[in-house]
């Protein structure tokens, strides 16, 4: 593969014709080169999954470097801006995988307590940790069980205790990303009435499950 300066990628991948078709898979080789090593922390090259991802991967990179190339500033190279797409684009997918096998009813069900163990490889809070969370559990249990309607429960818990990506849950709730913006912002305010009522501020909770 020849370099490029940044210039020579816009020139190449502006035009459709040979030279645009050779600057796409010279682009390809560049992502599919350096995803092994930006996912080395989430998939190893190794795992059956890694070669579909990649390639997966690769072909939606190009589709929306294409689409945004008005957008590089040129403040880094092409190919690590162009890169930078594909890490992002990888992180989505594998996120969204990793709940894809897990249900909205699955989640509510659990209420707030942790989400499930095959989800949470990641975290393994102390001991002391888990008794001081007991009576906060059993305390926000009952705060959005009485305070909630059940689609903001279900969306709050699914959103903003499981950790489910936003799209994800929409999708799930026959719903759009604004609605369901809107729909969060009413849940979070009627929360943090409560929890004012409760003696309770949002940092007071946040604290609890950032320990450990």
């Amino acid at each position: 593969m020849s370099p490029r300066t940044n210039d020579q990628w816009l020139e190449d991948l502006r035009v459709t014709g040979p030279s645009q078709e050779a600057a796409l898979a010279d682009l390809r080789a560049v992502i599919l080169r350096g995803l092994p090593y930006a996912l080395a922390n989430w998939l190893s090259p190794n795992d059956p999954q890694f070669a579909p991802l990649a390639e997966e991967v690769a072909q939606e990179t190009l589709l929306r470097t294409l689409a945004r190339l008005d957008t590089f500033e040129g403040r880094s190279q092409f190919t690590t801006w162009a890169q930078k797409i594909a890490v992002r684009i990888a992180l989505t997918e594998l996120r969204r995988r990793k709940w894809r096998d897990v249900s909205l009813d699955e989640l509510v069900d659990n209420d707030v307590s942790p989400p499930p163990a095959r989800l949470m490889a990641d975290y393994a809070p102390g001991p002391e940790s888990i008794v001081e969370g007991v009576d906060m559990l059993e305390r926000l249990r009952r705060i959005i069980s009485e305070e909630l309607t059940e689609k903001q429960r279900q969306a709050m818990i699914a959103i903003s205790i499981k950790g489910m990506p936003l799209e994800e849950v929409a999708s799930r709730m026959g719903t759009n990303r604004n609605a369901l913006y809107k729909l969060m912002h009413d849940t979070r305010l009627r929360l943090k009435h409560r929890l004012a009522q409760e003696g309770l501020t949002p940092e007071d909770v946040q604290a609890i499950f950032e320990k450990g």
